[in-house]
């Protein structure tokens, strides 16, 4: 499916990630206003529970966050922030075996999920928070740099690009610059090219379609699509019907070099990958 350029296992903390074939990111949202599940996992048994269910279904990575990143959603404040995420953090990390990505861009949930057991950090803001680029560098944790113009609560505010992958491309180049001069070596970096933040639906088809053009940056590839506003537009249904549409464009990232696929549908898309992967092995 893709042509690694790099080594092929990434350390995550005490654990490995193997970029020698696709892996399963596990969404597990500690908020209660995320667009799909917003306010079913805030109490930590019942976080434990799904991360159990999704680890069980095949995931590679759980995927925590304690701040809603849906557009208009409102800003929580370091603590509160916090007060979600480590609990959950810390009974995951004791109780499976599974790596624990931590979706934040505030420094001091780094610094505390890191010591608490997580193995990478996941910012939509790709480390542009005072302080997020020390406090990454400091961790020794792989970090997940992801495009998006502004904030979740104004990022939809008429985006508009000439060049939606140039643009994605360039930025994704300079918060790579940025981090080489804070320490954080290229081998620790993973890209996300960010559907669904700062970008209208012609902007994300674009983007899928020549997403293979960003594997020239030379890093492996998250793609976040899973029940997304532009599955939606597309096929018009609520976010409760996008299974199927999900399910498409994971198998299609799949082709044009995505190596982690964040979704809710854990089950559903390992069959993807399971059934892609059995084709690609055939003699």
């Amino acid at each position: 499916m893709f042509n690694a350029q790099y080594p092929s296992r990434l350390p995550c903390g005490s654990r490995l990630l193997d970029l020698s074939r696709p892996q399963v990111m596990g969404i597990l949202n500690v908020t209660p206003d995320s667009f799909s599940d917003g306010g079913r996992f805030t109490a930590r048994d019942a976080a434990l529970r799904h991360a159990e269910q999704m680890v069980a279904a095949g995931a590679t990575l759980i995927d925590i966050g304690g701040e809603s990143t849906r557009p208009g959603a409102r800003s929580v404040s370091p603590t509160e922030e916090l007060e979600r995420v480590a609990p959950v953090v810390e009974a995951i990390a004791r109780e499976l075996d599974v790596i624990i990505s931590v979706d934040t861009s505030t420094p001091a949930v780094m610094r505390e999920s890191a010591r608490l057991g997580a193995g990478l950090i996941n910012d939509v803001r790709s480390l542009q928070r005072d302080g997020a680029l020390d406090a990454a560098a400091d961790s020794g944790l792989p970090v997940c740099l992801m495009h998006m113009r502004g904030e979740p609560g104004n990022m939809q505010d008429d985006p508009q690009y000439p060049d939606i992958v140039t643009e994605v491309r360039d930025f994704l180049v300079e918060r790579m610059a940025a981090c080489a001069t804070a320490g954080i070596p290229a081998e620790r970096i993973l890209l996300d090219p960010g559907f669904g933040f700062a970008k209208t639906l012609e902007h994300n088809l674009a983007l899928f379609k020549r997403m293979s053009e960003l594997s020239a940056l030379g890093r492996p590839l998250l793609v976040g699509v899973s029940r997304k506003s532009m599955i939606g537009k597309v096929l018009g249904h609520e976010v409760g019907g996008r299974l199927y549409g999900s399910l498409a464009l994971a198998a299609l990232a799949l082709t044009k070099g995505a190596h982690i696929l964040r979704v809710h549908d854990v089950a559903e898309t390992v069959d993807v990958v399971r059934m892609i992967a059995a084709v690609e092995a055939a003699q």
